[in-house]
């Protein structure tokens, strides 16, 4: 059974210090048919995220849709995130896009909404050289005015990998880096940039328990977004030493991971168990991203059940 969950108020009434450590969900973005944000179901979907003790956020990445959102999606999804998490949980409003002057503008509105930090792939399709890349994250970052600034390792999706010593290069020339998200295959490369000083979160839902152990301060990705109470019990695990229950956290991970990717749907997946879980229609992702069918809807549900997260566990509750 899972602890409570130590984020929110601590026993002597005081609010604990926020730190960029810990779980850091990548939840889905709520949309309407017609491509407005669904404000009332994103606000849905942070709060039952808080209220089991997430220490952070991962705003607008992949799963959340991001990437193909337009200027006006993205502001809306950077006010609704500083509005709810504010002086609660910390905020990472991922501001990656195609066009340096797309990004800039979702920078300038991660502060201008009180957004804690932001973050940023490289630019994608027109594969950039490492000077144009520097100059992309550069203009990003000075739009923010000062916010802490994390970069994304998703080579996978972007054909740009940041290994450490581009990222030595990034660090050299853009201001206000403070660590990267890394969602790169080279596992060993976490402990690199946990040497180089920088907060380096895993991308790897799967592998918790491995990464902090590698050097990473935290996780962040979709699967943290359906069964936050497992990911936060097994970090305070960690944190406290108590490591045969941070293992046994570890060893049921798989179950969430294997939920999230059915029919290569996550944004979809996430947003189908969340609307169940929080009685708020989260809707279906913007095309052309992945959709379920009816069918493969009812499946999921049916693994979602299995899985234990369409009700949270009581213990895990405030």
């Amino acid at each position: 059974m899972a602890s409570r969950p130590t984020n929110g108020k601590s026993s002597n009434g005081r609010r604990p210090k926020l730190e960029y450590k810990g779980v850091f969900p990548a939840p889905p973005t709520p949309v309407h048919d017609d491509g407005r944000i669904n404000e009332r179901a994103f606000r849905a979907v942070l709060e039952d995220n808080i209220s089991h003790g997430v220490h952070g956020f991962w705003i607008a990445g992949s799963t959340g849709e991001g990437p193909i959102f337009n200027d006006q999606q993205r502001e809306a999804v950077a006010r609704v995130a500083g509005e709810t998490c504010k002086g609660r949980v910390l905020s990472i409003m991922h501001v990656g896009a195609m066009s340096t002057g797309s990004a800039v503008k979702g920078a300038r509105a991660a502060a201008r909404s009180g957004c804690d930090a932001i973050s940023c792939v490289p630019p994608f399709f027109f594969r950039p050289n490492t000077r144009a890349l520097l100059d992309h994250y550069r203009a990003v970052s000075e739009a923010s005015g000062g916010l802490p600034f994390f970069v994304y390792n998703l080579p996978q999706l972007t054909n740009v990998e940041t290994d450490p010593g581009l990222m030595q290069q990034i660090v050299g020339n853009v201001p206000n880096v403070m660590g990267l998200k890394h969602s790169a295959p080279n596992f060993a490369h976490i402990r690199m940039f946990a040497d180089m000083g920088l907060k380096c979160f895993s991308g790897s839902g799967y592998l918790p328990l491995p990464a902090l152990a590698m050097g990473a301060v935290g996780t962040v990705d979709a699967p943290l977004s359906l069964a936050p109470w497992a990911y936060v019990d097994l970090f305070n695990a960690w944190e406290a030493g108590d490591i045969e229950r941070a293992k046994a956290r570890q060893h049921e991970i798989k179950k969430y991971v294997d939920l999230v990717i059915m029919y290569g749907a996550p944004s979809h997946v996430c947003k189908t168990v969340l609307s169940e879980r929080t009685g708020v229609d989260c809707g279906a992702p913007i095309a052309p991203i992945n959709r379920l069918n009816e069918e493969e809807r009812v499946a999921v549900l049916k693994a979602a059940r299995a899985a234990g997260v369409l009700k949270a566990p009581v213990a895990s509750r405030r």
